[in-house]
Parts: structure tokens; sequence; C-alpha cells
């Protein structure tokens, strides 16, 4: 069988990491045939000594660490794929946990001939016991919040566009010469589309399922899709014909917001267009909160899935703004 090389960018992990290096020792795919090569970028935490730890009580599984002085996660992941011995790669997190049939079902798909990189479906879930923790879950899992990116909520297999982690033949990687380093965010959506463009395809199969554990708190998920956003323009500067709707959609809304509320200094007809455009915006989060509530049997998320919602649609649509503004402004 062919040898498999996981690469996992790591950063003060030691909350997470014991519990992705257990379920890749539990999976179905033969150890002997499995590397697992992290690259750190100078964990100041007790990441490397729990890996160590775990190591030397796993010694059968081969691990290696090595470093990421750049500290971004391309160079990460460019680093791990430069030490790696496989035939075939498997890009996964530190705070990941891939089902035990994951790496089996991914290099059987490679091996079939059934895509460039395939992958399969996050099951979100809250990476904290709490109210708001389970709100962001909940909207990084709805269709309002993850748009039309396949991987957060469907249950029907196909080609798409993007798929998250991603599963590859190394040639297919060294070819596109890795991730690209000047993109410290959307890093996986880029080398996607650089398959795409080069013919390959994407193959999404939601029988391949890796638990993923979303923000804890309404700020840090703030400025995770601030960064989205911001980052997702510098992208675009790169190549424009890789924007989707769904990534359009935020900042023409907070840009439409901005326009009706400097307008309606101006004329009331800004402002009764604005204060409509608030009225169904706010509806159509209510019923979401609703539905989920019932759901859930959760009366928390009347509030809490609104609020994440808000949240992840603003600091998108914000951040790819003031990305735009700079790169008009500062010439970037």
């Amino acid at each position: 069988m062919p040898i498999v090389s996981i690469i996992v960018p790591c950063l003060n992990e030691e909350k997470t990491i014991i519990r992705l290096l257990d379920a890749l020792y539990h999976q179905t795919y033969p150890i002997s045939e499995m590397e697992v090569i992290i690259s750190d970028g100078n964990s100041q935490d007790r990441t490397l000594d729990k890996i160590q730890e775990w190591h030397d009580a796993h010694p059968d599984l081969a691990l290696q660490i090595v470093s990421n002085p750049k500290r971004i996660i391309p160079a990460a992941l460019n680093s791990a794929l430069e030490a790696s011995s496989g035939t075939y790669i498997i890009r996964l997190d530190a705070h990941s946990i891939p089902a035990p049939d994951y790496i089996e079902r991914c290099i059987r798909l490679l091996e079939e001939g059934k895509a460039e990189n395939v992958g399969g479906r996050w099951e979100i879930q809250p990476g904290a016991d709490t109210w708001v923790a389970q709100s962001i879950a909940n909207a990084a899992s709805s269709p309002l919040g993850a748009g039309d990116a396949k991987y957060r909520f469907s249950e029907t297999a196909s080609f798409v566009d993007t798929v998250p982690y991603g599963a590859y033949k190394k040639e297919t990687l060294t070819a596109l010469g890795g991730y690209d380093e000047s993109l410290p965010i959307n890093e996986d959506y880029d080398l996607n589309t650089r398959i795409r463009r080069n013919g390959g395809k994407i193959w999404f199969d939601p029988e391949i399922r890796c638990v993923y554990f979303s923000r804890t708190t309404f700020r840090g998920l703030a400025k995770q899709y601030w960064r989205y956003g911001y980052w997702k323009l510098r992208m675009l500067k790169k190549d424009p014909k890789s924007l989707r709707l769904r990534q359009l959609i935020p900042p023409l809304f907070v840009f439409s917001l901005l326009f009706f509320a400097i307008g309606s200094f101006f004329s009331n007809a800004f402002l009764n267009v604005l204060l409509l455009e608030l009225i169904v915006y706010i509806a159509v989060l209510l019923f979401a909160g609703i539905r989920i509530a019932g759901k859930e049997d959760d009366l928390t998320q009347l509030i809490g899935l609104p609020i994440a919602l808000a949240i992840m649609h603003f600091s998108w649509g914000s951040g790819f703004i003031w990305s735009l503004i700079k790169l008009i402004f500062r010439s970037e």
C-alpha cells in the first residue's frame, strides 16, 4: 500500500493535539504505511512536550516535528511537505479529529483517480460547553453562514470548488509549488483554485468525516471572519476568476448599509430603503434562530444564532472592504 504523509501546522495546540494524534493512531489505514509531520511555529505552551510524551507511548507511528519560523500556516505546510516521504499527502489541523476511516477513504478515491484533491464533510462542533460556542457552531454549519460551501452542510457527493484540508498526490503539490506563503489565510482555497486552473478536479465526499471545533467567543469569531474577508480580496487580486457569489454578498451588504446610511442624511428615500433592508435582514436571522431553537430545544439560540450570523457577515464584509480601501489608497 502507498505511504501516506499527514502534514499538520501547529502553534500552541496543547489542548487539542493529543486528540488528533489519537484519532490518527486509530485509523483503519495501516499505521506502518503512515507518517505524521507536525510543523510547529515555536509553540510557547506544552504542545511539544505533549507530542513527545505521546510519541514515547506510541513509537509504532512514525512522527516528526519540523520548524516553522515564519509562523504562518502555508509556510508550516510547505515545511512539512518538504520533509514528507509519502506518495500521498493529507493535510489536517491540530484542532481537527478525523473519523477512523478518514485516511482510508481519501486514499481509495485518489487511487481510483476520482480527482486531484479529495476531501469531506466537516462535523462542526462547539469549541466549548457554552451557549455562545453552540451558537457559533450552528452558524458555521448553516447555509446562511456557509453559503454554498458544501463541506459544511451537504450530504451529496459532487465536484466542488474547494474542500477543507485535502488529500493529494505529492507530485500534484510539488508541481504547483506547494502553498502560497503570501496568503496567510485562504491557502487551501488558493491551492484548489490553482489545481482547477491547471485542469484538475476537486471531489467532495460527505462520507469522509472530520470534526472541526469552531470558535468559542463572539470576539474570536469576529477576528476570524474579518481575516477571512481581508485576505480573500488579496487572493482575488492574484486570481480574480476565483471569486464566487457567496464571497461577494457580505461586502456588498455592508457597503449597501453604509451607502444608504450616508444617503439618509440627504433623502428620506435612502432612509426608507435602509430600514427595509435591516428589517428584512433581522427577520431572516430571527427566523433562522427560531428554527434552530426549536430543533435543539434551546431558547438561547433565539438570540445566539442571529448574533453569530451577523458577526460573520459584518466581519467578513468589513474585512473585505478595508482590504480594498488599502489596496486602492496604498497601492499594495
